[in-house]
């Protein structure tokens, strides 16, 4: 059984999906861009950018009962690759060991260079 999972603290999504689903014990949340849901405005630089992404991750796993301790699985996707350090050093500031696994890629991204979904369990 699934339960969606909603929160006015990270940005509506833009299609027909939700920003997180409840699965059993896991919460899969939709990937995220970095839409400042209280401003409306998307920041520039690429640590600004995943720091806001992050952001909007931790409040729908928080509408979830969870927190980024509960991340198991990300896929991150940057549009430019050579922003990898800078991302890196963001990425890390939200996450504690054990790390959840991860993936990263080069991807083409309308009007953002980064995106991340996660996996959780609870």
């Amino acid at each position: 059984m699934k339960k969606e999972i909603r929160t006015d603290r990270s940005p509506v999504p833009a299609g027909p999906y939700s920003q997180g689903l409840l699965v059993g014990n896991r919460i899969y949340v939709a990937g995220q861009g970095p839409l400042d849901p209280e401003t409306g405005k998307t920041p520039t630089t690429v640590e600004e950018q995943t720091r806001q992404v992050l952001r909007n991750i931790k409040n729908i796993l928080e509408a979830g009962g969870a927190t980024m301790d509960n991340v198991v699985k990300s896929t991150v996707h940057l549009a430019d690759l050579k922003d990898f350090n800078a991302f890196n050093e963001v990425y890390n500031e939200f996450f504690n060991p054990p790390y959840p696994v991860r993936t990263t890629v080069g991807s083409s991204l309308l009007n953002i260079l980064v995106e991340i979904d996660v996996i959780a369990e609870l």
